[in-house]
């Protein structure tokens, strides 16, 4: 390209708010410029993820619901519903993770947030209708799986903006705004849908709600629940326009970045992030559904969404103390908790304790997000290790390109381990319906469970935790 033509496109990028020399390791640039930022895309990263993971779980609540207003699905049916959105989100996770190396964060974030507007707008639609077909729902159900591709495009880009010293504590407080979308849409849900005004400014008719315990009616706007999110969206969206910013430094093919799926310590953590993400995502789809099979007394309560909201104000502590002692002793003992808690789980289901249920999942909700937060603190430092001990370079200067390539390697392992750990969203509600309709209740899913974290512990200890590990981190 000759020079005129390459200040063109360079000047066509710097309007669209790309940033072309970032070093966030140099210390005068962080406190000078850097951390300020930083700050300002974090924030706005957040709101978008927030929504991606609000609309992606969106299904969580609406098919517990459905039931209250008429439809006749059955459990399996909803549990379907449930376990698609995880399903196709965590597919959608892989180009995600792609696209922030080839459009840009902030250029990405836009698309990804408008995206949105089509399952949103689909679902508020045809709710409407009790004629439904189960097969529309199912449809719109897996187009909710947009949001679910947020979280790795998001995470990715964000790894970039900060400096390693304070890269968990980022992405925990980036992941657990996200997080944060899969409690609140459970809690604002039936809200919404019972709200009059809001239901004259978005329009369509009304519908009446059963109580499950009570057998009293009311009367609800049940498209609410989708076209709630439908402003908030676009604000999203303009926010990250005007807001946020692309970085250079970002940028690369996914030829580039394929070659990590080759790598055998993405795909160990990948295991890891199905125990960790996979469990937190795939007990918040099913939590309502499940607690409305087993004590239907509390069905499509907000107590459902109190899970979730733990899950995602645990994470950035899963971080911050990974900081402080390491990442896989957090997640070694993470996972004996989490086998512990679906143990009392068990054992309250078995005496018919809504209560020792409840606090049992609850207790597993918070070590879910401690292990997310642990576990996203291991992949860079793994990956910058490694590529230290690949260079044949020792001199500083070798070594600081070794780590600078071991950044960027760990940031598309960090989008690639969301996409595998997210299909733990589908397996749980899965696991549930098999379970349930097998045996007419949860226990045998659950107690596959305890063995699943039993071999996550081993997995931990043998890779990164143990005295003599390939990697201690």
């Amino acid at each position: 390209m000759s020079a005129s033509g390459t200040t063109i496109a360079r000047k066509a990028r710097e309007s669209g708010r790309w940033i072309h020399d970032w070093n966030p390791e140099d210390e005068h640039f962080w406190e000078a410029k850097g951390k300020y930022v930083a700050r300002r895309n974090l924030v706005f990263s957040i709101f978008a993820e927030f929504l991606g993971f609000a609309v992606w779980q969106l299904f969580s609540i609406v098919a517990a619901l459905l039931p209250l207003v008429g439809y006749t699905f059955t459990p399996g049916q909803l549990f379907t519903l449930v376990a698609l959105p995880p399903l196709i989100g965590a597919t959608m996770r892989f180009p995600y993770t792609f696209a922030v190396g080839i459009f840009g964060g902030r250029n990405w974030t836009v698309i990804s947030a408008l995206l949105l507007l089509i399952p949103t707008i689909m679902l508020g639609v045809i709710i409407q209708n009790p004629e439904t077909p189960f097969w529309l729902f199912a449809v719109a159900a897996a187009l909710g799986g947009f949001g679910g591709g947020n979280f790795s495009s998001s995470m990715a880009n964000i790894g970039y903006f900060y400096p390693r010293a304070k890269k968990g504590a980022a992405l925990g407080m980036n992941a657990a705004g996200g997080n944060l979308g899969v409690g609140v849409v459970q809690i604002l849900v039936p809200f919404a849908i019972a709200f009059a005004a809001m239901g004259a400014v978005f329009g369509g008719g009304t519908q009446i709600r059963t109580d499950a315990a009570t057998g009293a009616t009311s009367t609800v706007f049940i498209q609410n629940a989708a076209f709630f999110w439908v402003p908030l969206i676009l604000l999203s969206a303009a926010c990250t326009y005007f807001f946020m910013n692309n970085l250079d430094v970002s940028q690369a093919t996914p030829r580039e970045q394929a070659p990590v799926a080759k790598r055998k310590h993405t795909w160990v953590m990948s295991f890891l992030y199905i125990g960790t993400f996979g469990s937190f995502i795939g007990y918040s789809a099913s939590f309502p559904v499940l607690i409305g099979s087993q004590f239907p007394e509390y069905s499509a309560t907000w107590l459902a969404a109190l899970g979730p909201v733990v899950g995602s104000l645990s994470r950035p502590f899963g971080g911050w103390f990974s900081d402080k002692v390491g990442g896989a002793k957090v997640t070694l003992w993470t996972f004996v908790a989490m086998a512990l808690g679906v143990v009392s789980v068990l054992y309250f289901l078995g005496v018919g304790s809504f209560v020792g249920f409840f606090v049992s999942f609850i207790f597993l909700f918070a070590m879910t997000g401690v292990g997310n937060g642990s576990t996203y603190r291991m992949i860079p430092v793994i990956f910058r290790t490694e590529r230290e001990r690949m260079s044949r370079d020792t001199s500083e200067s070798g070594l600081a390109e070794a780590r600078e390539f071991g950044l960027k390697e760990g940031s598309f392992v960090l989008g690639f381990v969301g996409a595998i750990g997210a299909y733990g969203g589908f397996i749980i509600p899965q696991a549930y319906r098999y379970s349930i309709e097998a045996t007419g209740g949860p226990q045998i899913a659950l107690a596959a469970f305890v063995a699943f974290y039993v071999t996550c512990i081993a997995v931990t200890w043998f890779f990164y935790a143990r005295r003599k590990a390939e990697i201690a981190c």
